[in-house]
């Protein structure tokens, strides 16, 4: 393997680009050669902070850059599909933010082409990256947490506030991610409900979903996401026979594990007879644990893996087909919501 850094090119510094670049310009292993943005105030922050960065006007001056080997794309995420898809024919490598794509179309297209390619696509769902999330993953795969019978989760604030997408498509691709990692496994239907509070009616988008997920084995994942809320919450409940554990991204301690639940004991002995057998339910009140955990900044952690990856050949852990899975469940989120909250099936194409 060499020990040549990576050279980097970025498409976009709105909202979120300034902390990958800023992540990306503090690892090692790559240089940023150039951002690309359309707005002059974006341009001049850069020049700024990160004056041996070059600014060019369009994203295209990056694509045709020998010198570039990856491009991050941090648009708006309508633009996504259209800017990987450019990226991957000029022989780039590619890491996208969130989502993947507005349509399963287009998500499966941009993974086939990576892999005609032989590129590296990289979908930036940064939680699973998150040392709490890594943790609470191995208590599952282990056993610890015994058979999961559901799991629910809130992301909620006040703010910000979007005009492009739902609150559903801006905030549940990080509840989606997290559930599949965590189950090792994509959802197969889904229903939602929404709230249309802040937009024109013209506009259709909800700004607060309540979506359930159902997964292999019955087991439900049903998740809250607003950016119309008094509180600033992230949390994620996952409820097994054997112990129960909350994820708590906003308290300083991340983890909380109950060694608590209900098991059913012998059989309740009836004056008459019944077709249905009744059991004692023993409830377990045992003790909760808080874990003491190293928790380095996740996007450092993913920006890290997306580097290693390019110049190792690697797969990423959150590749384009993790994204396919996300964007499936959304588009499917979609039509429940224009459905009035019927439930809709979930087809994810097959790789190939």
């Amino acid at each position: 393997m060499s020990n040549a850094k990576v050279t980097l090119g970025m498409i976009g510094c709105g909202y979120w680009g300034p902390n990958l670049l800023r992540n990306y310009a503090e690892l090692e292993g790559c240089r940023v050669k150039a951002v690309a943005d359309r707005a002059e105030d974006r341009r001049r922050y850069i020049q700024k902070n990160y004056p041996e960065v070059a600014t060019p006007l369009d994203g295209a001056e990056i694509l045709k850059d020998p010198e570039i080997q990856a491009v991050i794309v941090a648009t708006p995420a309508a633009s996504h599909a259209q800017l990987v898809e450019e990226a991957l024919n000029a022989g780039k490598d590619v890491f996208v933010e969130k989502p993947l794509a507005m349509n399963t179309d287009d998500a499966v297209r941009l993974c086939r082409l990576a892999d005609e390619k032989g590129r590296i696509l990289m979908v930036g769902h940064t939680f699973l990256y998150n040392a709490a999330v890594r943790d609470l993953k191995k208590r599952i795969d282990s056993g610890e947490v015994g058979k999961v019978h559901y799991l629910y989760s809130q992301r909620l604030n006040l703010g910000i506030v979007r005009s492009d997408v739902n609150a559903s498509w801006n905030l549940a691709p990080h509840d989606v991610s997290i559930s599949n990692y965590l189950l090792n496994a994509a959802p197969i239907r889904v229903s939602a409900n929404g709230v249309r509070a802040l937009q024109p009616e013209a506009a259709r988008l909800e700004d607060v979903v309540f979506m359930s997920l159902t997964y292999p084995n019955d087991v439900v994942m049903h998740t809250h996401v607003s950016w119309l809320d008094p509180r600033k919450v992230r949390t994620l409940t996952v409820v097994g026979d054997k112990r129960m554990i909350v994820y708590d991204d906003v308290a300083a301690d991340k983890l909380y594990i109950y060694d608590r639940g209900i098991t059913r004991g012998e059989k309740v002995i009836e004056e008459q007879p019944s077709d249905f057998a009744r059991f004692k339910m023993i409830t377990r009140a045992g003790d909760l644990t808080i874990p003491n955990l190293r928790l380095p900044e996740p996007l450092s952690v993913e920006c890290a893996h997306f580097v290693e990856c390019v110049a190792q050949r690697k797969t990423p852990l959150t590749d384009g087909w993790s994204g396919v899975a996300v964007t499936a469940a959304l588009e499917a989120a979609d039509r429940s919501l224009a459905a009035g909250g019927a439930p809709v099936e979930i087809v994810i194409p097959k790789k190939g």
